[in-house]
C-alpha cells in the first residue's frame, strides 16, 4: 500500500477499539480530526493490515457505487486483524469469510440471490404486512404503558419490538425470540462483556473465533431443521423463500442457505432496535422535539431519517480495490483494503449543516447509513416502515419523556447503539 498520509497511531487504535464507539466524545473526535486532518488517510494499528479509512460522505458514496471496482469478496467485509484471518481463511478452505451472505458477494453471485427475496422487502409487498405490524407495535405500546412511567426503553421496548417484527417475517416461533437474540448479541458484540459467550480479554484470538463460530454453528443448527421443515412444509413466511429458493436452477448451497438465514435473524432487528433506542435518547434531550411530533405527526419520517443517521448503527464495512483508482488525490492500489467510516460520513461538515446536532427537519438528510449501489440495505423499506408504525402508535400517547439515568453504548466496532437508555415518561391510557 502506498500513500503519504498516515493516521496517527493512537487515532488509528481509537477508530477499531469497541471501548472508543461506546463513548461518543471519543469516536466523534477521532473521526472529526481524520475529516480535517487527513480525508482519505492509511491506517496501521498494531497486528493489522494496512487500511485506507475513507472518512468523507461522498467517497464513500462513490466507493459503494463502483461495485466491480470495490469488492466485497476478496477479503474480510468487516475489520478483521492478521492473527485471526489466518485463522478463518484455514478453517473455510481458504475463504476469508466464516459467512457467505450478500454482505460478503459481488456480482453475479450478489444479484442472484439478491433477487430470491427482493421483491418481497419491496413497498409494495410489505403494504400488506401494515396491519399486523400495527398490532405488534400497538402491543409494546401497551407494554410499555404498563411500566407505570419508568423504565429502561432500549432493554424493554427497543430491544424487542424489531425482534418480534423480523422473527414472525421469517417464521420463528416466538418461543425462539430470546435464543435468536442471545446469538446475534454474541455474533454482533461479541468484545462487550455484557454480550459475550464467556469473559472477554482472557483469550487468544483463535480462543474467541472458536466462541464466535460456536455462535455461528447455534444459528446453523436451528435454520437447518427450519430448512428441511420448510421443504417439507412451505408457509408463507421468509424461511420457506430461503429454503425453496434457487440459484441456477439449483437449491441455495448448505453456507449460502444458512448465511442468508442469519443475516436476516440479526441484521433485521438489531440495526432497528439500536436506532429506536437512539430516537428515543434524542427526544429526551430535547422535549420540543416531542411537543412538534405530538402536534403534527408528518414530521415522523424525518425524525426516523435523523435518528438512523444520528445513531448509524452499522459502523462500517471494508472493501478491497481490483484496480488502481483514484480518489481524493489519492492513488488507491489494487489490492488495497478500504474501511468505510459510516460515522464519520454521516457526521460530514461538508454534508450536513451542524452535524452534531439532532435535527428531525433537517432536509435533505441523505445519510450513508443505509448504503449506497448494489449493497443498499435490502432491509431498508422493512426498517423504515416498522418505526414510522411503532412512533405513529407512541407518540399520540406519550405526553413527556425525559432520561432517568445514563444511556450506554455497546462496546462494538461492527454494529452498534443504545444499549441502555433509562427513562422517565409521562402517557394516556
Amino acid at each position: 500500500m502506498t500513500g503519504n498520509n498516515k493516521i496517527p497511531a493512537e487515532i488509528a487504535a481509537t477508530i477499531i477499539d469497541p471501548k472508543a464507539f461506546a463513548d461518543d466524545r471519543r469516536i466523534n473526535d477521532a473521526f472529526t480530526f481524520i475529516r480535517k486532518e487527513i480525508p482519505l488517510g492509511i491506517a496501521q494499528p498494531e497486528g493489522f493490515d494496512p487500511f485506507w479509512v475513507v472518512s468523507k460522505f461522498d467517497d464513500i458514496k462513490e466507493v459503494e457505487q463502483k461495485g466491480d471496482i470495490f469488492i466485497c469478496d476478496e477479503r474480510s467485509v468487516t475489520l478483521t486483524n492478521i492473527e485471526a484471518d489466518k485463522y478463518v481463511r484455514e478453517i473455510m478452505g481458504g475463504s476469508p469469510h466464516l459467512v457467505r451472505s450478500l454482505v460478503q458477494m459481488d456480482n453475479p453471485d450478489h444479484h442472484k440471490y439478491r433477487i430470491l427475496t427482493q421483491a418481497w422487502f419491496m413497498p409494495q409487498n410489505l403494504k400488506k404486512l401494515e396491519g399486523r405490524f400495527r398490532e405488534i407495535a400497538r402491543t409494546f405500546v401497551n407494554r410499555m404503558a404498563e411500566y407505570d412511567g419508568e423504565c429502561d426503553f432500549a432493554r424493554d421496548i427497543a430491544l424487542y419490538y424489531p425482534l418480534h417484527v423480523i422473527m414472525e417475517i421469517l417464521g420463528v416461533p416466538e418461543a425462539d425470540e430470546p435464543r435468536m437474540l442471545k446469538l446475534t448479541q454474541e455474533l454482533f458484540s461479541p468484545s462487550d462483556p455484557e454480550y459475550s459467550r464467556e469473559a472477554v480479554g482472557k483469550e487468544s484470538v483463535e480462543a474467541q473465533l472458536a466462541l464466535m463460530m460456536e455462535t455461528v454453528g447455534e444459528f446453523n443448527t436451528y435454520f437447518t431443521a427450519m430448512t428441511d421443515d420448510r421443504r417439507a412444509n412451505p408457509r408463507d413466511d421468509l424461511a420457506s423463500i430461503i429454503a425453496n429458493g434457487k440459484v441456477d436452477d439449483a437449491p441455495l448451497g448448505y453456507l449460502e442457505a444458512m448465511s442468508y438465514y442469519i443475516i436476516a435473524a440479526t441484521a433485521g432487528h438489531d440495526t432497528t432496535s439500536n436506532t429506536v433506542a437512539g430516537g428515543m435518547w434524542a427526544l429526551c434531550e430535547d422535549p420540543q422535539s416531542l411537543q412538534k411530533l405530538k402536534a403534527d405527526t408528518s414530521l415522523i419520517p424525518g425524525f426516523i431519517e435523523e435518528s438512523i443517521r444520528w445513531v448509524t448503527p452499522v459502523k462500517h464495512f471494508m472493501r478491497t480495490a481490483t484496480q488502481d483508482y483514484e480518489l481524493r488525490g489519492q492513488t488507491i492500489k489494487r489490492g488495497d483494503w478500504l474501511y468505510l467510516a459510516y460515522p464519520s460520513g454521516n457526521r460530514d461538515e461538508d454534508i450536513f449543516n451542524e452535524p452534531f446536532r439532532f435535527d428531525m427537519q433537517r432536509s435533505p438528510n441523505k445519510h450513508v447509513s443505509m448504503g449506497f449501489g448494489r449493497h443498499v440495505c435490502l432491509g431498508q423499506h422493512l426498517a423504515r416502515m416498522e418505526m414510522r408504525i411503532f412512533w405513529e402508535e407512541l407518540i399520540p400517547r406519550l405526553n413527556s419523556v425525559e432520561l432517568a439515568g445514563t444511556p450506554l453504548i455497546t462496546e462494538a466496532n461492527f454494529v452498534s447503539g443504545p444499549k441502555s437508555v433509562p427513562i422517565r415518561f409521562e402517557m394516556n391510557t
